[in-house]
């Protein structure tokens, strides 16, 4: 502004803001992320960047085999985190330079598909639905959704073979799944039988322990049962025998069952030969009683009973064997059998056996040859087997009838709540039951020492990974794979009309198979038996009928590694086993362990050599996402904004890609309204560095403007070896897929390493110094190696922001894409950790002069820093050197006009503090202010030229500073 002198006459202050370098970029401070991302993704398309990657890089395969998603819903935060967490790794991989081909899956069979497409059909339409009605319906369903579901991958920045992705539906795949099932055929793997298995009455079909959920809050009606003692074993005679009192009153054999529903169908009592038993006695409202009970659970029982049990006799549970009880209700024998499975952790230590209803009851009830008694028809009711109970369903009414007939009969010894872990069919949410039917089983017993030899060959991250899928290998019955559902993969099994006998053999599967390869799955109910079999069959062909049995979709989903990484299905070579697995840590009983299985009796070997895992999303205050609680985030809301944006702002894929890298994924992972908030905070700041980066080094070339290394003033030199640390660290943390630590590294580097320090020092070269300069110059040569490495760092993660940053580059840059770019480089002679040690001391002193000058703002002694001048009255020797080796440098360490090293600080000082080895003053700065550089000097006035200007600035617009 002009000012008055005495004279009257007008002396103006030139303006010099035209001669200052200031900041130019059309890089947007903000995103506008809901239009500049889709324009960055067509950007990549039109351009092929990810063809050309996968197609032209020279390093060697990266395989990340993509675990299907079923195609029955809309997208959720769960895939969100799933198919980022895989395009960061996938990413990152191709910018390494190997051909990390990723061939996206769905999952398109089943159970879920069936039901959606049966919920939107009238009853009186379902009536007349054929198989072949519904399968189309089903089909068409599975890929609408897949359309849907592609859309909002592609939003998000997925990368991928969207062209070639595979569908379980899809007939090649179909084919490889069908070649999968013959070679456990022929490996005799798969058998046909009469089992007890987890049955599903509110969706009719059978399940395998990866389709059961077990929700919190199930209570039973459980009850104590006495069978009556009507022939003891020669043993327990014995021991009746030595007291007369002990073969004069009753004598029962006490059981306990949470499923009063399956005492109709008990054949016998098992017991554990290696406990210790007792006869107790007691007295109420039956008159005297004995029963026998596990020795250790007598006094848990009394309590249970608020009765008194005296002990009358104790032995080992082997002398129980033989000993012939009668069923509570109908007229017939329970034999006391012997075996393992039993425990004294609760119940009674007898446990009530019913071979048709359990696994242990089954295979304890073959070995003593018991038959197989399962009086339940598909939709849970009783049967005519069940005598009186028939028509009765089994979870409701029937449960309730059996109670009361044991009621009545006097056996019933006490029924209470038992709140305990039940099974539910997954799909319905309805609770399942065990029911023996005949079904086909794949034999775990026949490979499970391969699987688990294999298991130890395999990196698991977690580890307790491993753990987790060991103890499910090692306990795992046979696998049940056939489902009575019409949407899916046929067992390709035909039986004779007369006798039920199976004709399965390698010639009709590979006649099958070459049939779905060329016509799909629906053959199998298009085609009749004789155009089913093979030209040697044919003239057999009327004695036989098809089975209705269809795949477990775990076995569908299971055979992907044969269908895409073994299989003909991609026009690419892939690899077999695939370099990784990732998914949700529900997979290690889902398809990390059907795929496992499939491989290792077919192969012998695992599909994967990493299995990665994941916890689920929850929200904020930790509790599961879901649509009752109304606590879920639809990922496409955080993208493209809500209904009232001020509420549910658009912040873009970047930020929602932001969040996956943010967490630590091994556990549930937390996302919420607030959590978004702090994602979006940490992307403007890393977009804003790069912005300043950017705007300064607008004139810029570093082919002909870079420094050498070794010209470098140390502080440029100190933030390469603090860039060399930052890589190292990013590059870790992506090899070791702990992006968190890439999350914290990048925010540090941006907040404290650049825009708290080394850009604040360093506005002054850039801004104050000739444009041409030494001095800004190697500034420049250094925030040129900064951005590079941002964007580049970035890019797996942001990698909108990252090709944004790339595409408004000032300078010529050797590839279209960032992706192109390849991964960061840095140089051995960066790293100096003497150097690193006396700058972060330097660093330290600064954040105590910067206490100092803040209180002095607050007390409003001084604006800018600028106004100040800082005395440091050094102690330690090492200090004082490193602070003196700054000569004219250290005042922009501090951004103040001067600094002084004293020996003691004055008594007018308008601040001080106390520091280890130093303490700190701050003064008015000496001289007026320079209109240019607003720096405090005492030589302004000395130039002719440009008698406003300080010292510096004349040098400056002389080019010589």
């Amino acid at each position: 502004m002009p000012t008055e002198t005495s004279d009257n006459k007008s002396s103006a202050v030139p303006e010099y803001k035209d001669t200052v370098n200031l900041p130019q970029t059309e890089f947007s401070m903000r995103a506008n992320a809901i239009e500049k991302e889709p324009e960055i993704q067509k950007f990549w398309q039109d351009q092929g960047i990810y063809d050309n990657l996968t197609n032209h890089n020279q390093g060697e395969n990266f395989i990340l085999h993509d675990g299907p998603p079923y195609a029955n819903g809309v997208l959720h935060m769960g895939h969100a985190l799933n198919k980022i967490l895989k395009d960061i790794i996938n990413r990152y991989q191709l910018m390494r330079g190997r051909k990390a081909r990723y061939v996206l899956g769905w999952d398109c069979h089943g159970l879920p598909i069936e039901l959606k497409v049966i919920q939107n059909i009238k009853a009186e339409e379902r009536k007349t639905l054929t198989p072949l009605q519904l399968r189309h319906r089903a089909r068409d369903f599975a890929l609408e959704t897949i359309a849907a579901q592609t859309t909002g991958f592609k939003r998000w920045g997925i990368w991928g073979d969207y062209e070639n992705a595979y569908y379980t539906l899809k007939p090649a795949y179909e084919a490889a799944q069908i070649s999968v099932f013959a070679k456990m055929v022929l490996n005799g793997y798969i058998y046909r039988g009469l089992k007890p298995v987890y049955w599903s009455p509110s969706s009719q079909t059978a399940l395998a322990e990866a389709e059961l959920e077990y929700p919190e809050n199930h209570t039973s009606r459980s009850i104590y049962v006495a069978f009556s003692v009507k022939n003891p074993s020669d043993a327990l005679q014995s021991v009746l025998n030595t007291n007369q009192e002990l073969a004069k009153t009753p004598l029962s054999a006490l059981i306990w069952t949470t499923t009063p529903w399956t005492i109709p169908a008990n054949l016998a009592i098992s017991a554990n030969p290696h406990l210790s038993y007792s006869i107790v006695t007691s007295s109420g409202d039956r008159g005297d009683q004995n029963y026998i009970v596990a020795t250790e659970l007598v006094a848990k029982l009394a309590a249970t009973f608020e009765q008194t049990l005296t002990v009358l006799a104790s032995f080992s549970g082997e002398i129980l064997e033989h000993t012939i009880a009668t069923h509570p209700i109908f007229d017939r024998d329970s034999p006391i059998l012997l075996g393992d499975h039993v425990t004294a952790e609760s119940g009674t230590g007898l446990v009530h056996t019913a071979p048709g209803h359990g696994q242990d009851d089954f295979a304890i009830g073959n070995k003593y040859g018991l038959s197989i008694l399962s009086p339940v028809d598909d939709y849970g009711i009783f049967t005519a087997e069940a005598g009186q109970f028939a028509g009765l369903n089994v979870l409701k009414e029937g449960n309730t009838a059996v109670i009361e007939a044991l009621t009545e009969k006097g056996v019933l010894i006490k029924e209470e709540a038992y709140a305990h872990k039940y099974p539910y069919d997954w799909r319905t949410k309805k609770p399942v039951i065990v029911r023996a039917t005949e079904q086909w089983f794949a034999s775990v017993e026949g490979f499970r020492e391969a699987a688990l030899e294999a298991i130890e060959g395999v990196k698991w991250i977690p580890a307790m990974g491993k753990n987790r899928i060991t103890s499910m290998v090692q306990e795992r019955s046979d696998w049940c794979i056939s489902r009575q559902r019409s949407w899916g993969v046929p067992i390709p099994a035909f039986y004779h009309i007369e006798t039920g006998e199976v004709l399965l053999t390698p010639e009709t599967i590979a006649h099958i198979q070459t049939i779905i390869a060329e016509r799909g799955s629906d053959a199998w109910w298009e085609l009749s038996v004789a155009e089913l079999l093979p030209p040697e069959y044919r003239d057999r062909a009327a004695n036989y009928r098809k089975g209705t049995d269809t795949m477990d979709v775990w076995f569908d989903s299971g055979s992907s590694w044969a269908a895409v990484l073994g299989g003909g299905l991609v026009p690419y070579e892939l690899g077999y086993p695939a370099d990784l697995y990732l998914e949700g840590s529900d997979q290690h009983r889902g398809w990390f362990q059907s795929s496992l299985l499939t491989s290792v009796a077919t192969n012998g070997k695992a599909p994967y050599k990493t299995v990665l895992t994941h916890g689920f999303t929850v929200d904020e205050n930790g509790r599961k996402m879901s649509k009752s609680e109304g606590n879920g985030i639809d990922p496409m809301v955080v993208i493209n904004g809500g209904k009232n944006l001020k509420q549910e702002p658009a912040y873009g894929a970047d930020v929602l890609r932001l969040w996956v890298a943010s967490v630590d994924y091994s556990g549930d992972v937390p996302v919420g309204k607030t959590i978004l908030n702090q994602m979006g905070d940490v992307s403007r700041k890393i977009r804003n560095t790069a912005r300043f980066l950017l705007s300064n080094l607008n004139d810029f070339d570093p082919a002909k403007d870079a420094v050498p290394f070794d010209q470098l003033p140390e502080a440029d030199r100190y933030i390469l070896h603090r860039l060399s640390e930052v890589v190292h660290e990013i590059t870790a943390a992506f090899d070791s897929f702990q992006f968190f630590r890439f999350f914290q590294t990048i925010q540090n580097f941006c907040t404290v390493d650049l825009s708290n320090f080394y850009l604040d020092i360093a506005k002054d070269r850039l801004y104050i110094s000739a444009s041409s300069s030494p001095r800004r110059r190697s500034c420049q040569t250094v925030l040129a190696l900064c951005l590079d490495t941002i964007a580049k760092a970035i890019a797996p993660v942001l990698c909108h922001t990252a090709e944004d940053i790339w595409q408004h580059m000032p300078y010529t840059v050797s590839h279209k894409s960032v992706f192109q770019a390849g991964w960061i480089q840095t140089e051995e002679q960066w790293n100096n950790p003497q150097l690193a040690a006396k700058w972060q001391s330097l660093r330290d002193i600064r954040t105590e002069v910067n206490k100092v000058m803040e209180q002095a703002r607050n007390a409003k002694a001084i604006g800018s820093s600028l106004e100040a001048k800082v005395l440091l009255e050094v102690s330690d020797t090492l200090m004082r050197s490193n602070l003196l080796s700054l000569g004219k440098e250290l005042r922009y360490l501090f951004i103040a006009s001067q600094v002084e090293l004293v020996n003691d600080l004055p008594e007018q000082a308008i601040y001080t503090n106390d520091a280890e080895g130093v303490r700190i003053a701050v003064v008015n700065a000496d001289g007026e202010k320079c209109p240019r550089c607003w720096n405090y000097s005492t030589h302004i006035g000395e130039s002719s030229e440009h008698p406003h200007l300080c010292e510096r600035c004349v040098d400056a617009l002389a080019g010589n500073f």
